[in-house]
């Protein structure tokens, strides 16, 4: 009599997680950046300039959006999220990805499922909607599902890979909320791009109205951004969140 099969390990989460793994940033990129146009190479003696006068110009090259100095400035982020985010920010166009490949491991068995504050109804018509917090039973509802179908499908997955089916033959059963990871590399002006359409801000001056979980992501690619150039995210913020 055969065995039972056994019900896989699979871990839940709601989070995303976004490291800053290396960078070339700093407000001083865009200053020399700038400057060349007029001081040819003298301008990398001009990186040291005090803080108001490098801000005068930062705040200067936003507004009037000459964005080219802005993409001097490189970042690096380890980022794991769920497929259905991935599908969402690679649409932009605007970054180098390589990300960890179905085909050459075994996917970990974590799943994305939304947490008790995710917002679930979705009230109005498309342009002029939005989200409101679920019913005690929708809750229940969303928690329920997730767990049980994912929990089958990576069961399912698990079991053709035992069989020795291939993996890239097996991974066709698993949905887009496992996890997956990779480096994303930018630079601040696409940056800002990203950031332009990804959150939601009342200071933006072409709202944007972003999936919750890809905002998410964005948020922590802020924070990190801010810290790095203060300067430049002072100035895109004070000119409504539009990318120069």
């Amino acid at each position: 009599m055969s065995e039972a099969p056994q019900t896989p390990d699979v871990h839940f989460r709601s989070d995303m997680t976004v490291d800053l793994v290396k960078s070339s940033a700093s407000d001083a990129d865009v200053v020399f950046a700038a400057r060349v146009s007029t001081q040819g190479e003298r301008s990398l003696s001009s990186v040291d300039a005090n803080a108001t006068e490098a801000s005068g110009l930062i705040r200067f090259l936003m507004r009037e959006r000459h964005g080219s100095p802005f993409e001097h400035s490189v970042m690096t982020f380890y980022v794991s999220a769920p497929i259905f985010v991935w599908r969402e920010h690679m649409r932009h166009r605007m970054a180098s990805y390589n990300e960890e490949s179905g085909r050459y491991r075994v996917l970990e068995p974590q799943f994305y499922t939304p947490a008790p504050e995710r917002n679930l109804v979705q009230v109005g018509k498309p342009g002029a909607y939005e989200f409101v917090p679920g019913t005690d039973e929708q809750q229940r509802l969303v928690a329920e599902a997730v767990q049980r179908s994912t929990t089958q499908a990576y069961a399912d997955y698990q079991a053709m890979l035992d069989a020795g089916v291939a993996r890239e033959v097996a991974r066709t059963v698993l949905p887009v909320s496992i996890y997956s990871s990779a480096y994303v590399t930018m630079n601040a002006r696409a940056l800002m791009n990203f950031l332009s359409l990804r959150r939601h801000t009342d200071d933006s001056h072409f709202p944007s109205y972003p999936q919750r979980e890809i905002e998410m992501v964005a948020e922590r690619y802020e924070q990190l951004w801010s810290d790095l150039m203060p300067i430049t995210h002072a100035a895109f913020v004070a000119n409504g969140r539009v990318a120069p």
